[in-house]
C-alpha cells in the first residue's frame, strides 16, 4: 500500500465523486483513479466504496478506514516537516506578555518596531493580569512584559505611557450627561471596587479619594477591566479605570474624564536586564520609537 493509494482515497471520501475528485483534487484520469481504487480494496480485502449514478459513498469498511488513511496521512507530512525543520536552523524566538487588553493598543506598534526581524523569529504573545506578567518575565519565561510596575528581583522597567484614569459609567446614567465628573458626586455605595489583583490601580485610586475626602463602600470588586466592565453594565454601577478600556466599551457603557487634576497609571516595559536575547537589546535601542509612534496615533485619534 502506497501513501498515493491514501491520498486517492481520501479525495474521493471527501468529493463524493470519482469524477470531481480526478479533475480538481488529484489531477488526473478517472480510469486510472478507479484503477487504483481497485487495488487499494483487493490490498484491504474490502469493498471501502459503493458506486452508483449518484456518485460514491462510503460503506462500513471504508468509513473505519478513513479515520486512520487520514492520520497516516497527516504523520507522513508530519515526518517531511520534521525533516525539513531539523536542516534549518532553529529561529531564534522572542516572547511578548501584555496587560491584558494593552495588547490592542501596543501589538501593533511592537510589530511596527519588529518588522524587520519577524520574518527571522519565533514570536510569539500573550496577555494576562499585570502581576503576572512581572513574574513572567522575572522567570525568564518572557522576554518583555507590558504592564504595571511591578517590583519584582533583576527585573527593569522603562516607563513608556501614563494613562489617565476615568470614570466608567452606564451611558444612561446622570452623571454621562455631564463633560467632567467630579469624584465627589460618584455614589458611595454603588462605586465597584477592586480586589487584591490590580493592587497598583488599587492604591492609585484609593490615595486619589483620600486626598478629595471620598469614602466608598463598594458591594462590588473587580479583578480586572473585562470583570469591571461587565459589573458597570449589569449591575448599573460606577468604576474608575484606565483609558486605554474606551475602545473595548460596549455601546451601553460610557467613560468620561474626572473633574480637575485627574490620577494617571504608568505603563511600563519590563525586562530582564541580564537576558542575553539579542532580539531584545535590539528592541530596547528602538524603545523610544514605540513610544513616538504610539504618541503620534494617538494625536490622528483625537
Amino acid at each position: 500500500m502506497e501513501l498515493r493509494h491514501l491520498r486517492y482515497f481520501v479525495a474521493v471520501a471527501e468529493e463524493g465523486s470519482l469524477s470531481v475528485a480526478a479533475e480538481k483534487r488529484l489531477h488526473t484520469a478517472q480510469p486510472s483513479l478507479s484503477r487504483q481504487l481497485r487495488d487499494l480494496e483487493t490490498e484491504v480485502g474490502a469493498q471501502l466504496f459503493t458506486r452508483s449514478s449518484r456518485g460514491v459513498e462510503l460503506t462500513l469498511a471504508g468509513r473505519a478506514f478513513l479515520d486512520h488513511a487520514r492520520l497516516a496521512l497527516g504523520q507522513a507530512a508530519e515526518a517531511v516537516a520534521a525533516a525539513r525543520r531539523a536542516v534549518r536552523p532553529p529561529k531564534a524566538s522572542f516572547s511578548v506578555g501584555f496587560l491584558t487588553g494593552q495588547e490592542v493598543e501596543w501589538l501593533p506598534h511592537v510589530t511596527a518596531v519588529l518588522r524587520n526581524q519577524l520574518k527571522d523569529i519565533d514570536f510569539r504573545v500573550s496577555s494576562d493580569f499585570s502581576p503576572d506578567i512581572a513574574e513572567a518575565v522575572q522567570r525568564g519565561e518572557i522576554d518583555l512584559g507590558f504592564s504595571r510596575v511591578e517590583p519584582q528581583p533583576d527585573v527593569s522597567y522603562k516607563v513608556i505611557a501614563h494613562e489617565p484614569i476615568l470614570v466608567i459609567l452606564p451611558g444612561d446614567h446622570p452623571l454621562a450627561a455631564k463633560a467632567e465628573i467630579d469624584a465627589r458626586e460618584l455614589d458611595p455605595e454603588a462605586f465597584i471596587g477592586y480586589s487584591d489583583t490590580p493592587h497598583v490601580l488599587r492604591a492609585i485610586v484609593e490615595r486619589y479619594f483620600r486626598d478629595r475626602g471620598v469614602v466608598v463602600s463598594p458591594s462590588h470588586f473587580l479583578d480586572g477591566f473585562a470583570t469591571g466592565i461587565s459589573l458597570v453594565a449589569s449591575t448599573r454601577g460606577v468604576t474608575l479605570l484606565p483609558a486605554y478600556v474606551v475602545p473595548l466599551l460596549p455601546g451601553s457603557v460610557v467613560s468620561r474624564p474626572l473633574k480637575g487634576n485627574a490620577p494617571v497609571i504608568e505603563v511600563a516595559a519590563g525586562y530582564r536586564a541580564d537576558n542575553p536575547s539579542p532580539v531584545l537589546d535590539s528592541f530596547l535601542e528602538r524603545l523610544d520609537e514605540l513610544i513616538s509612534s504610539r504618541a503620534a496615533a494617538q494625536r490622528l485619534e483625537r
